[in-house]
């Protein structure tokens, strides 16, 4: 057996920990090298735990063949022994580029599929190279910890088992278990940011600075999703010893900013802002209201959220 599929089926094994005898678990597969590579070390591990395997496909319409590429998974997984895939078209509502807009729609067809379905777990494809162009992307936008924390192995019912796993041995998995991988033409669409990094970013770092960019990257999201983790738990617990909707300024001003930002972010969720919704430059005026106060009024956020200064409290209403 080939070094690719040893590392695959390792690093597979590790997250089927999660899972106990009996429990079905999805994966999502696209029909890219990751996926189907993931999916055929599921294939071959998850059946030692008695652990149940069904694929699930999202086509999200935007492509002449959708359909067609839809049924070669569903044949590459069935080769494999996965006998049920679930084929879910949805309609991309194009609100916020169409790399965003198609994500949100994924993913709110897999999280249905795993409630219809009662699947413990889904497992995503996603690779070191993947992990370092978040990070890259991250780092354009001026993102904070969190954001440059980039994937995390598991993330409620996600598991991504192959984020210590490159391209590289996802296709030397595919050419050696004789799979066949669908090349996604948005993968070579110049379009897309994400394409720009991996096909010309990334090289471009390699052949300035050395090899080992992405690896680097990667090491380094991991490294500030310890910080950020233990960042969010300070400020969760501080968070609870405030009322959410009118937060004690006398309180907030003493808290190092890391702290007291997330904190803000918490209040003004829990006061009806949509989930994902707030960036820096939502949070800078109301930071003001605590640490830059000069008589200014009241901030509009996103969900219809207004955050008032009035008698030595942040009061959060919708």
């Amino acid at each position: 057996m080939s070094a690719n599929i040893v590392a695959i089926r390792s690093a597979v094994r590790s997250a089927l920990k999660n899972c106990t005898a009996g429990d079905l678990i999805l994966v999502a597969v696209s029909g890219g090298a990751d996926s189907l590579a993931l999916a055929y070390a599921l294939s071959l591990e998850a059946p030692k735990l008695a652990v149940r395997v069904e694929g699930v496909t999202v086509d999200h319409q935007l492509q002449s063949h959708s359909s067609a590429q839809a049924e070669n998974v569903v044949a590459e997984l069935l080769k494999m022994g996965i006998e049920k895939t679930h084929v879910i078209k949805v309609n991309v509502e194009i609100t916020d580029g169409l790399e965003a807009s198609a994500r949100r729609a994924r993913y709110t067809a897999l999280d249905a599929c795993a409630e219809e379905t009662g699947a413990s777990f889904v497992f995503l494809g996603h690779t070191r190279d993947d992990q370092s162009e978040s990070v890259l992307l991250g780092l354009a936008r001026g993102s904070g910890a969190r954001s440059l924390s980039a994937m995390a192995s598991r993330n409620g019912k996600y598991l991504r088992p192959l984020l210590a796993i490159t391209r590289e041995e996802t296709l030397g998995a595919c050419v050696e278990a004789q799979l066949n991988p669908w090349d996604d033409p948005h993968n070579s669409d110049k379009t897309f940011t994400r394409v720009r990094v991996r096909h010309e970013v990334i090289p471009n770092l390699e052949k300035n600075l050395g090899p080992g960019i992405s690896a680097s990257l990667a090491r380094t999201a991991e490294l500030l999703r310890d910080d950020a983790d233990a960042l969010d738990e300070l400020a969760e617990t501080e968070f609870a010893a405030h009322d959410a909707l009118s937060l004690d300024i006398s309180r907030l001003e003493k808290l190092p900013k890391a702290i007291r930002t997330r904190v803000l972010r918490m209040a003004i969720y829990a006061a009806g802002a949509p989930s994902g919704s707030l960036g820096a430059d939502h949070i800078t005026p109301i930071e003001a209201l605590i640490t830059d106060w000069s008589g200014q009024g009241p901030s509009d956020l996103p969900g219809g959220v207004r955050v008032s200064r009035i008698s030595g409290r942040l009061s959060l209403l919708k």
